[in-house]
């Protein structure tokens, strides 16, 4: 007998079902991730150039890799759940009812499936706060962009989007191969 889920389910990338208010760790997949992500552009589109969620979370993921597997495996997955929900600007979150808990319940089924504490590393947070400043370069000049004065000096690069699949899936296998051989 199959279990009733809530909501009703979305058709992914891979062909699969999810259901985004109802997920589960074992509906969830890497390919499915990195395809959506690297389809979707920071900024609600409002950038100079097209640069991917995708890209953004692979420089975060390379910039923190030295902090550890776990914490650069987080970078990279920090945005996961806009797979499923999309990527919704800041000053909109707060605004949809349910939005943040829909984000918190898929990020919960994205930290099991590849074995993830549930609460965001700070230097995760600090580092995509950070990130703002090294983006404002495919931004439009504004008087808001002085106070991300302390970027992270990564170059951004507005890869296509299946070079952001690609990159963001090689440094996916990269950090699980680390972890799988015991390296921090």
């Amino acid at each position: 007998m199959t279990a009733v889920r809530h909501g009703d389910f979305m058709q992914v990338y891979s062909g699969r079902k999810f259901w985004p208010m109802d997920p589960k760790p074992e509906e969830v997949f890497i390919e499915d991730i990195a395809h959506s992500l690297s389809m979707q552009s920071r900024y609600a589109g409002h950038c100079l150039r097209f640069y991917s969620v995708a890209e953004h979370s692979v420089h975060l993921a390379r910039h923190l890799r030295w902090q550890g597997v776990d914490v650069a495996l987080w970078a990279l997955l920090h945005d996961a759940s806009e797979a499923y929900l999309v990527d919704v600007p800041r000053p909109v979150k707060p605004h949809l009812p349910g939005y943040k808990e829909a984000e918190s319940k898929v990020m919960a089924a994205v930290c099991e499936r590849f074995g993830l504490v549930t609460e965001m590393p700070p230097q995760v947070h600090d580092a995509d706060n950070r990130i703002i400043g090294d983006e404002l370069v495919n931004l439009a000049p504004m008087d808001w962009h002085a106070r991300y004065d302390d970027p992270l000096g990564v170059n951004i690069r507005c890869w296509y989007p299946q070079q952001a699949k690609e990159e963001f899936l090689a440094t996916f296998e990269a950090l699980m191969d680390c972890r799988a051989r015991g390296m921090e």
